[in-house]
């Protein structure tokens, strides 16, 4: 049985790509932006555009990394990838935008093949478990849609 976990992938699918009851989707936001704001800050204190997707990123891929099971990349890793530093060069609007994407259509396809009990399993690296994490990342992904919205208001 895996009605639960087809709930909180339906949650992330409408939050990334859907209609979610509090807006446009994630990616139709993301979509968007017009690539020659996306390293601009509108003051000291804020993030970049840019800096927003990758800090997305990094989250993103943790819960895929836990979800595989990969031991090499450790908590370490994904902190130090963190509001990492942007190199323009590098870390392109779309080149970010695909790895999201990427990341997601990932996450989905691997749930798709678990049953609930997977939810009750402990995240390696954490003290919760994977319906917590879950959860977790369609929260973070809200949160972060708003920053974006935001800063991109800031910035026109």
């Amino acid at each position: 049985m895996n009605k639960e976990l087809k709930s909180i992938i339906s949650s992330l699918e409408r939050v990334n790509t859907g209609q979610p009851w509090y807006g446009r989707a994630v990616y139709e936001m993301l979509d968007e932006i017009d690539p020659s704001i996306v390293y601009k800050k509108p003051n000291d204190n804020t993030h970049s555009l840019t800096e927003l997707l990758y800090h997305m990123i990094t989250w993103a891929d943790f819960t895929l990394k836990r979800i595989e099971g990969d031991k090499e990349k450790d908590m370490a890793t994904f902190e130090a990838l963190d509001w990492r530093a942007i190199d323009p060069k590098v870390h392109t609007w779309k080149k970010g935008l695909a790895e999201f994407k990427a990341i997601h259509a990932k996450i989905i396809e691997l749930l798709n093949e678990k049953d609930d009990e997977f939810l009750k399993e402990i995240v390696d690296y954490r003290k919760y478990n994977f319906r917590f994490l879950l959860n977790g990342l369609v929260q973070h992904n809200i949160y972060h849609i708003g920053q974006v919205a935001y800063v991109k208001k800031l910035l026109q």
